[in-house]
């Protein structure tokens, strides 16, 4: 297997070189590529997963649905699909992209995230064979109770999960395009 390098950027998310996935993540952590999605069932639930716990970057930490990085020469739909296939065993998600331009900084540990990271939404219902050695545990919570949880701040639950899972959801309740994604599914009136 050849070693996994992520897409370095500067600070107009234009390509500036690569690194080692293994190698990037650290103190000092370059800008660079990732995203994150959110995935859905027919019944409107959110699949989240705990990271697994050797994981360098917020192990054991609860999270949306899945998140990586695009590989050089990938387009941002491919990587989404091969990673929700290599962490969940989950293929063929009908995926929608709906924040195009989320950037975030964030340290755990003293490991730095620093990553223009757009977020996609998807809808499955495939059942989740999660990775042992990406994903911990999952689970499924309602839209509108994990949305509530996240608003409200007062479940520990929701105050540990991932700081870019919080924020994500926050901001996609701000424009239309997550709600846009549930009504065209008929998760949403």
């Amino acid at each position: 297997m050849t070693e996994e390098h992520v897409i370095l950027v500067d600070e107009d998310n234009q390509p500036i070189g690569t690194a080692p996935k293994a190698k990037v993540h650290h103190a000092n952590t370059p800008l660079h590529r990732a995203f994150s999605c959110f995935v859905f069932n027919s019944r409107g639930e959110l699949l989240l997963q705990q990271r697994a716990h050797h994981k360098v970057t917020w192990p054991g930490i609860w999270s949306n649905s899945c998140c990586g990085h695009p590989l050089p020469d990938e387009i941002y739909e491919d990587a989404v699909q091969r990673r929700l296939e290599e962490e969940l065993g989950m293929t063929q998600v009908a995926l929608q992209l709906a924040l195009p331009d989320y950037r975030y900084r964030a340290e755990m540990l003293g490991v730095v995230e620093n990553e223009f990271c757009p977020v996609w939404v998807g809808l499955s219902d495939a059942t989740p064979k999660p990775n042992p050695d990406e994903v911990a545990a999952v689970q499924t919570r309602p839209w509108a109770e994990f949305l509530s949880g996240v608003i409200a701040k007062a479940d520990p639950f929701y105050q540990a999960l991932s700081p870019w899972c919080r924020a994500e959801t926050r901001l996609l309740t701000e424009g239309d395009a997550l709600g846009r994604f549930l009504r065209e599914h008929g998760l949403a009136s």
